[in-house]
């Protein structure tokens, strides 16, 4: 029986150190050089040449909460400061690349919805139909500090506030401009039809949007949406809009779980269950034996920094790990979280409903539960498990960049395209079209579509 092919993004962020902490240091590495545009180009050469679907770029706007008492760990490792904005990245990218999906991290945060609608439907424009962006919501406290918040909005607050953004950027991307609207009729000096242009009247407490979207549809109108949280909160709003998941659980069973579990809820939702397409977060080492992977993987290790782990883990939780005995249960931890709640419950679930799981087990979980070694025979025979379980593609991350994404092209792909499991080359169209085969624009089942004619 065949399978179906696996679709592949690449994980980075536009930063020194993304999860790879301490391996910044090595000489195999360009992730010093993250302020510069070639290792970009270089990159994204390597992904359309393993045929890559798209390349994600994580995001924050703001320190992670304090380690150890204060936020010197997070410059003295690099933790994901200093750090840029990925979105001025993405036309330099798309003008290097033809296929390849671009997928920006923007938090209701940081931009109001009229600009970030306006900005992601020009690059849309530009990528010719490329462009993803990855719905978040803001844990960090200092985030919440730096745009005019006294401190983080409570975990489910935030997923409100998220459900009226997304209204307000699907009202303008969707409902603002009819199909037809963009003329350009030289003879008759009409450029566009003004009665197939709206204003939106956009009216709540926290936005007042009157419109109309100052942009013209662009191949895709919304760009392809994804979503990262998996707590019970985070999988009800992927339910009703993600069109593609992150998830990072430590077992193809836990992943099924959170799988099924949110496939439902779309299905609740009016949803087709196979309208989501899920993503596993995992690592490779790659080496032509056994042995010489294992080789390479102990290498790696050496250059880690447990320092920088254990602050990044704490930070995205919000519970400074640093003033804490590293094997406390993460179960006495749980209730008292408002950060990345999903991150605690997902390991639980991957550690079989335990609690007694530590401090220690949470910081190794990216590290050894999401990372295969092997030779590409035994890393393709891995993400044959992790498909039975119901993902449908692989977030690669990074252990150096952009070695890890040229071992897993050069070596890994092949042996997926011999499986069936990796496409020989790419099918024309938007990045939602190579992701789903069903067109450019969102179903008629996603809540966006509700505002298509709204205005007329």
């Amino acid at each position: 029986m065949s399978r179906p092919r696996l679709l592949l993004n690449a994980f980075t962020m536009n930063t020194v150190t993304h999860v790879s902490y301490g391996s910044w240091r090595r000489t195999d590495t360009r992730q010093t050089e993250f302020h510069t545009l070639d290792p970009w180009l270089e990159l994204v050469g390597i992904l359309e040449r393993g045929t890559f679907d798209s390349i994600f770029f994580a995001d924050v706007v703001g320190l992670y909460d304090d380690f150890d008492g204060g936020w010197d760990t997070h410059v003295v490792e690099g933790l994901q400061i200093p750090n840029h904005d990925p979105s001025a990245l993405v036309s330099a990218l798309a003008a290097a690349t033809e296929h390849l999906g671009i997928v920006i991290t923007s938090s209701v945060l940081q931009d109001h919805p009229f600009s970030f609608a306006r900005k992601i439907s020009t690059l849309d424009h530009l990528s010719g139909g490329r462009i993803g962006w990855n719905v978040v919501t803001s844990a960090l406290r200092n985030s919440a500090r730096n745009f005019d918040l006294p401190d983080r909005v409570a975990h489910d607050d935030r997923y409100a506030w998220a459900e009226e953004y997304t209204e307000v950027v699907y009202k303008l991307w969707e409902g603002s401009w009819d199909d037809d609207a963009l003329v350009q009729d030289r003879e008759r000096g009409i450029h566009a039809d003004p009665r197939k242009i709206h204003k939106i009247d956009h009216r709540s407490a926290r936005y007042a949007v009157e419109g109309p979207h100052l942009s013209a549809p662009s191949p895709q109108r919304t760009p392809v949406l994804f979503q990262a949280g998996t707590s019970g909160t985070g999988r009800a709003f992927a339910a009703r809009h993600a069109e593609g998941v992150f998830i990072n659980q430590g077992s193809p069973q836990a992943a099924r779980e959170v799988i099924d579990a949110t496939r439902d809820l779309a299905a609740a939702a009016g949803r087709a269950r196979d309208d989501i397409k899920f993503f596993q977060g995992l690592s490779v080492v790659v080496g032509s034996t056994e042995e010489e992977a294992a080789r390479k993987a102990a290498d790696l290790d050496e250059s880690f920094s447990v320092n920088g782990l254990l602050a990044h883990r704490s930070g995205g939780i919000g519970i400074d790990f640093g003033g804490l005995p590293t094997d406390t249960p993460i179960g006495e931890l749980a209730e008292r979280v408002e950060g990345t709640r999903s991150s605690i419950e997902g390991l639980i679930r991957a550690a079989g409903g335990r609690t007694d799981v530590t401090i220690a087990d949470f910081v190794r979980h990216k590290q050894d539960d999401t990372r295969i070694v092997g030779t590409p025979e035994l890393i393709a025979d891995e993400l044959e498990r992790w498909q039975d379980a119901g993902v449908d593609g692989v977030n690669l991350q990074y252990l150096v960049t952009p070695g890890s994404f040229a071992d897993f092209a050069d070596h890994v792909v092949p042996e997926l395209r011999k499986r069936g499991l990796a496409q020989h080359e790419y099918t024309p169209g938007t990045l939602r079209h190579k992701l789903s085969g069903a067109g450019d624009t969102l179903p008629g089942s996603h809540p966006a579509r509700r505002w298509r004619g709204a205005f007329g």
